[in-house]
């Protein structure tokens, strides 16, 4: 993952400082809605889910380290290696290149994830095949850098093919699958050419200059994904990351992390896309940040939207701290979760939350926790969330609109303080006919006034509601 700053919305960077820039400076003034009529209608059907898992897993995990990052040779924070060789970059990578071969997750169970993530609410999951650092977690044909390498010791366990056991155990639980990319790879011989010692995050040589370099690293690019689309099931996304892989006209000057980007780093990605579509009619292709046909929808990251958006995106959020297993994660209350899924659903937007899988290949048992708390207020409240469509005022002091056909939700988001909902309080909008509460049957008194109303809520009520994350009035 990398960072990003939406001009004009976004505001709740949770993250490391800078890593969330490349997403929180992205303008969407150049969203291009699809065209195809296949990718359209799994486009609204990913709008409807509203809630979805991401998960970042490589040999990193046995470090507890930042994903792919300490092997960037740029100064920035959450570069910083660690560790005996940290002084020396060429070392380092040697030592963190070789953790291919203590990698083994002997307790990996996506069944687990799947059936925990099902019962939390979540409708869909994006895993990382490959990120930057170039570890293959799929049985790829392009390298031996993977977990299936003979060099791995996973490679001899029955499930050693993660990605394929993901996407098939997640598949089974009615879940759109996804999966991550990273565009750049740092291990490829023909992105960080051993010719020239690598500069920064992008390629290090001219691929004007190096066409046969450059051509040789697309069509690997190309076969990976190819393989992807091909060898693992129905695929209903293909998420790419590494946004500053990317032609050199679509670069945007005004925005600070792309000025940066030295060279034309074209991948070809209509290729890309329309063979891909080829496997998969109707595939979700989101090249994030590179605005235009193939970011079908927008990703800010650890940052959610001030206002409304009226075109298709999702806010990806770290359930902790860190994007990457760390042994002592700082886990965000339930609360917090809940209330930030229904502030970005009141904003038109898709929750895709974070949980990273250790080096034994388990999450942290707090991160199941999580999920059921979750999970027990969507199963009262899930209707407020689920199919609706945002309404204006969209968010309003601590009130989120929904709607679903003639039925308006009105969600309160109290503050820490409040345990109980008020004995009365002041709706912004006053019910055409009836007026209750979710997990309450019997109906509220109210009284309108104006396009207000005025409702009291029974102490029998307030106690049986009491230490809700949030609260949802339905209007009918």
């Amino acid at each position: 993952m990398k960072r990003t700053h939406l001009a004009l919305w976004l505001a709740l960077a949770v993250s490391i400082p800078g890593l969330a820039q490349q997403h929180s400076e992205q303008k969407h003034d150049k969203y291009v809605w699809p065209t195809d009529e296949q990718v359209r209608e799994k486009l609204d059907t990913w709008q409807t889910a509203k809630f979805g898992l991401l998960m970042h897993w490589g040999t990193y995990s046995q470090r507890g380290i930042v994903e792919s990052w300490s092997l960037c040779p740029e100064d920035e924070g959450w570069c910083e290696r660690k560790g005996p060789t940290a002084q020396n970059w060429f070392d380092y990578k040697k030592g963190y290149e070789a953790l291919q071969t203590t990698f083994n997750p002997v307790r990996f169970n996506p069944d687990r994830w799947a059936d925990a993530a099902r019962k939390a609410g979540m409708k869909y999951m994006i895993f990382t095949t490959k990120h930057h650092d170039g570890f293959c977690m799929f049985d790829t044909k392009q390298t031996d850098y993977k977990i299936t390498s003979t060099q791995s010791p996973f490679a001899t366990n029955p499930r050693s093919n993660v990605t394929k056991e993901i996407l098939q155990a997640f598949r089974q639980q009615d879940f759109m699958v996804g999966t991550y990319f990273s565009k750049p790879d740092w291990h490829n011989e023909h992105y960080w050419w051993p010719y020239f010692p690598p500069k920064d995050r992008n390629v290090n040589y001219d691929p004007k200059k190096y066409p046969k370099e450059w051509s040789q690293f697309k069509e690997f690019t190309y076969n990976q994904i190819q393989e992807l689309m091909t060898d693992y099931g129905k695929v209903d996304i293909l998420w790419l990351d590494g946004g500053w892989v990317r032609p050199f006209n679509t670069i945007d000057s005004t925005i600070s992390w792309q000025r940066t980007i030295p060279y034309n780093q074209d991948i070809d990605m209509a290729r890309i896309a329309a063979d891909a579509r080829k496997k998969q009619p109707g595939l979700l292709v989101v090249d994030r940040t590179v605005s235009g046909e193939f970011e079908n929808y927008v990703t800010p990251e650890q940052q959610i939207p001030d206002q409304y958006m009226p075109i298709p995106w999702e806010t990806c959020m770290t359930m902790g701290d860190s994007w990457s297993y760390i042994p002592k994660e700082n886990f965000k209350p339930t609360r917090k979760l809940v209330q930030t899924l229904v502030d970005v659903v009141a904003k038109n937007g898709n929750l895709l939350l974070n949980i990273a899988p250790g080096p034994d290949g388990e999450w942290h048992e707090e991160a199941y926790s999580r999920l059921a708390e979750i999970g027990t207020w969507l199963t009262v409240n899930g209707e407020s969330i689920y199919n609706t469509k945002p309404l204006a005022p969209y968010r309003q002091g601590k009130w989120a609109f929904t709607q679903r056909g003639a039925t308006t939700y009105l969600s309160y988001l109290p503050e820490e303080s409040e345990k109980q909902l008020p004995a009365s309080l002041a709706l912004p909008l006053a019910p055409a006919k009836s007026l209750t509460l979710l997990g309450v049957k019997q109906p509220l008194t109210w009284k309108k006034n104006g396009q207000e109303a005025q409702v009291t809520i029974p102490e029998k009520v307030r106690q049986q509601l009491a230490n809700q994350p949030v609260w949802v009035f339905k209007l009918g």
